[in-house]
Parts: structure tokens; sequence; C-alpha cells
């Protein structure tokens, strides 16, 4: 009976996926994963031979939606549209319920973005050496932005204290669009954002970037330097990526990586990903679980060593 199944489950999976594929994105319509899961799923559907089509499960920072994933069947018909929050929330979080690494079977990423250091054009520091001057002669009379606790905005801007010594005030929001109204309003000094929401508001001069946290300069930023030029070491990339149930077949994730790559290769999608401040970024299953346990294992750390307060 052995010397049956086996060749049974081997059609199985090559035959995958012989119905829709879903791939939940645990936030609202209208936002930069949902846009980027969209167009990935658009990209997917005639290569997988079935539609592949989007569901917004928005709750808890995310956590709502990779819950719903880690407890699907793994038969590779329910992704996770995963994002970088996901390392921040195993850092943040008392309890979640799911295990943040081990219940899921982790694809590629898709794409990655900086943060930057934003403020309006008029405010009294015009870069990041000056902003950490003033943050250090006047303690907790700066504020930065978050779009939560816990959130990755919020953990850069603490790591950010850490490292320069400088003391900003935290002031968490609910979503990015509020903060964009305070900062813009001079209600909040910096913003501590994704490049994908701030670059169209600095572009039209309604923001001032100070810094970006990638590696090297980006060619949508012109003239904006990278904080670790001032803060050596200080580099930080968002990202979004795919994830599926952890008992999903290992021919399934290497089918979904390989036509995922494919997506990432074509010229418009890169084009389209890098309109929204990012860049393509496929790598393999093993190097994207690698990437998730080593960020909650920095986060955790951070979250340890500044005594910020688990929810």
């Amino acid at each position: 009976m052995a010397l049956v199944a086996v060749p049974a489950v081997t059609q199985a999976q090559q035959v995958y996926p012989d119905r829709p594929v879903k791939i939940i994105v645990g936030f609202a319509p209208g936002g930069s994963s949902d846009t980027v899961a969209r167009l990935l799923a658009q990209k997917l559907t005639p290569m997988l031979g079935q539609p592949v089509v989007v569901e917004n499960k928005p709750g808890a920072g995310g956590v709502l939606g990779a819950d719903l994933v880690a407890k699907a069947p793994g038969d590779g018909y329910a992704l996770l549209l995963a994002v970088s929050g996901h390392a921040t929330a195993a850092a943040m979080m008392k309890k979640l319920p799911f295990e943040p690494v081990k219940d899921f079977a982790w694809i590629t990423t898709l794409t990655t973005y900086p943060f930057v250091f934003a403020t309006v054009p008029q405010a009294p520091f015009k870069s990041l050496p000056e902003l950490i001057a003033r943050a250090k002669a006047q303690p907790g009379k700066l504020s930065y932005s978050s779009v939560g606790v816990g959130s990755a905005h919020h953990l850069v801007g603490e790591w950010f204290n850490a490292e320069t010594g400088a003391d900003l005030l935290h002031v968490p929001f609910r979503g990015g669009t509020s903060t964009l109204v305070e900062v813009l309003a001079g209600r909040i000094d910096i913003m501590v954002e994704t490049v994908t929401l701030a670059l169209p508001h600095i572009q039209g001069g309604k923001l001032r970037a100070l810094a970006v946290t990638s590696h090297q300069p980006v060619d949508f930023l012109p003239g904006i330097p990278p904080a670790n030029q001032t803060v050596p070491g200080f580099e930080f990339q968002s990202w979004l990526g795919v994830a599926a149930p952890a008992a999903t077949p290992a021919a399934v994730v290497t089918r979904l990586n390989r036509e995922i790559h494919r997506v990432l290769e074509q010229p418009d999608m890169r084009q389209r990903l890098a309109d929204l401040g990012g860049a393509a970024a496929p790598i393999s299953p093993e190097a994207m679980r690698t990437q998730v346990e080593t960020e909650i294992a920095r986060w955790q750390k951070l979250v340890e060593s500044r005594g910020i307060e688990k929810q």
C-alpha cells in the first residue's frame, strides 16, 4: 500500500494548484502591503493557471491574518502576505496565537524598502546630526511618530535613541495617515516612516528627508544620506514576503518560490515596486526563515535593553 500511496501524493503535488489560491493580507485595502499583494496576485494567476485572489483580514497589526494562515490547511491554497512587522510583533507581544517561525513555511521575500527620517521644511534642524544634537540638548522635547506601540516604526525610533543617546519622545498612532497629518501640522517633530508612504510628500516639498535607513543612498531620494553615515551600523530594511502554513509540502513551496521569482524578474513588476519606494528581493525559503529568526532576536534584545513594556 505504501508503494501505491507515494505516486498518488506525487501526482497530487504535480497538479497544484487545481483551484483558486488566496493571499491573506492582514491589513485594510489601499495600503502598500495590499497594493503589492494585488500586483503579485495578478502576475501569479497566469503562471499558476488558477485565479490568485487577495483577501483582507485586518486586525491586531497583521496578527489576525497571520493566525488565519498559520491555522489553515497546509495545502498551498492559503498564503500570507508576510510583513517585517511580523518580527516586531513576536518581540513585543506577551503571547501570540501562533509560533512566529515554526508555524509557517517561508517562501520568499518580495520587496525591501528603507525607512526615512523626515520632518517639515521649516524645522530648525536640517540634517540628522543637527537632529541628534538638538534632541540631546532638549531631552524628551522632540517627538517622533509611529503607527503603533511595538511596530517597526516604534522600534526603529527606540533603536535610534539607544545608538545616539538622543531622547526622542515616542508618539504612537493608528495607521500611517494619522502620523502624516500630525507631522505636516507640526505637532510631531519627526516622522519615522516607510519610504512608500513618505516619498510623494517629500517629492512634493511638504516634507524634508533627513536620512534613509538603507545601506546606501537611494536613487529616488537624491542627495539624502544613509543614516549609517552619522550612526554607524544603523541600517534597516522593511520587507514584504510570502509564507504558507508549516505543513505545506516542500514541492508546493518550491513551485511557489520559483514562480514568484519569475514574477519579480519582470521589468514592469520591478518598476512598479520601485515606484512604491522598494526593490525586488527574491530569496530562498531557507534564507527567509533565517531572516525572520534573526530579526525577532534583534528586536527582542532591543525591547529588553530599553525596558519597553510588552503588549
